[in-house]
């Protein structure tokens, strides 16, 4: 009868280590699933590149870190963000939810990556493909230089989305009259309102940007892309597989800037 006994109690002790082996898992994996939410909502981020608007800065197939902090993280199901480090700067690359696209009611606040180039206050219009800034040409540096192609918008082009510029353009200025019509490469002056942002892609005859769907408020703005760590021809590949087979690897590691 001491013999059963002890067996029970062995086999009482034997289920209690298995119980608490398997709540010890369960804690370690809930502790490793918080920690991954917490940096993703509030740190860091990956987002992938799915189109050429900002070619060569940023390639289709890149995917990137992204750093949500730095211009204060979104807390979760509000507009409301932590403290930022710093502001969104001019030139600056930038991640940030799109204003409401009216064309695409499948999915109308994408979430996209463009080039700052217009800050609060700033005046901007582009003649002839040449953006301006307060009065001051702005030309791209030579590697990011676009020209417009059999695909992509021409310099002519006008949008029905284009119409929207009317709400922050000067009719007349010390820049010139604006144009009538806003097209793709003469529009504007158009002056920016605070706490308000214009975006265009480096790619700028394959860019939907800010000339179609306008300003980007403060509170749209997610965060910087800081590298990109990892990378694969994503739209040119002939490789079956080609996220193993195509990986571009001199680009893994490459800075944003």
């Amino acid at each position: 009868m001491a013999g059963n006994v002890v067996s029970q109690a062995r086999g009482k002790n034997k289920s209690q280590s298995s119980s608490n082996a398997v709540w010890e898992n369960v804690k370690s994996l809930a502790g490793a699933v918080l920690i991954y939410l917490v940096i993703k909502t509030f740190l860091f981020e990956a987002y992938r590149i799915p189109s050429g608007s900002m070619v060569p800065t940023l390639l289709v197939g890149d995917w990137l870190f992204v750093n949500k902090a730095v211009y204060g993280a979104t807390i979760p199901f509000t507009d409301a963000h932590l403290p930022a480090f710093s502001e969104p700067q001019r030139n600056e690359v930038v991640v940030f939810k799109s204003p409401t696209q009216t064309d695409q009611p499948e999915d109308p606040n994408p979430t996209l990556v463009k080039r700052l180039v217009g800050m609060p206050g700033d005046t901007l219009y582009m003649r002839g493909g040449m953006l301006f800034l307060n009065g001051v040409a702005q030309p791209q540096p030579p590697e990011r230089q676009s020209r417009p192609g059999p695909t992509t918008s021409q310099p002519d082009e006008t949008h029905p989305l284009f119409p929207w510029q009317h709400t922050i353009e000067l009719k007349q200025s010390r820049f010139g009259p604006a144009p009538a019509v806003p097209t793709h490469d003469n529009w504007g002056p158009l002056v920016i309102p605070p706490r308000s942002y214009f975006m265009m892609g480096d790619a700028r005859y394959d860019s939907k940007d800010s000339r179609y769907w306008g300003v980007v408020p403060r509170n749209n703005i997610r965060g910087r892309p800081v590298f990109v760590y990892y990378s694969y021809r994503a739209d040119d590949s002939d490789r079956p597989l080609p996220f193993i087979t195509d990986i571009r690897w001199s680009r893994i590691g490459t800075r944003i800037h």
